[in-house]
């Protein structure tokens, strides 16, 4: 999505210059297994059978952003909680105790690691100031953003 580097905002009736604001608007968003890195890289076994794995310890997977200059993580997430789903969370608590087990197809390994389903998105921040009452992009990043839906995911490789 192109972004226009300055857009018109209509000046106020009177002749005071605006008031400095910031917006965040969230550019774009996809389904995005977040890893708990805390749990191991990931776990493989085969080649064929089955594997069976569980979460063997408790860890809390976070929100992570960067971005282009300075910028609040809350202001950011709050817009992402209305624009990319209410389920996303700035931390997920993952318990202990959940088991997985899956058939691994003949001469693949399979492969398996503990995570949120989250986001991943891009952001941009706008600043709203001048006697024009333009605005102005300011900063732009990205963030990925964990939900309190948590599980395994699962995939098969030749090697």
């Amino acid at each position: 999505m192109a972004l226009a580097a300055v857009v018109a905002v209509p000046a106020h009736a009177s002749s005071q210059a605006c008031s400095v604001s910031y917006d965040y608007v969230i550019d774009s968003k996809a389904n995005y297994f977040v890893p708990a890195a805390w749990n191991g890289t990931h776990l493989k076994d085969g080649p064929g059978g089955s594997m069976s794995v569980s979460v063997t310890k408790a860890g809390t997977l976070s929100l992570s952003a960067t971005g282009t200059a300075e910028f609040s993580t809350s202001a950011l997430f709050a817009k992402a909680k209305v624009s990319v789903s209410s389920t996303v969370a700035t931390s997920v608590s993952v318990t202990v105790g959940h088991t997985y087990s899956h058939t691994i197809t003949a001469g693949k390994y399979g492969n398996a690691q503990y995570g949120s389903w989250g986001y991943k998105i891009t952001w941009s921040e706008y600043i709203n100031n001048g006697p024009a009452c333009l605005s102005h992009l300011y900063a732009t990043g990205s963030a990925t953003l964990p939900t309190d839906s948590t599980g395994w995911k699962y995939w098969e490789t030749a090697s």
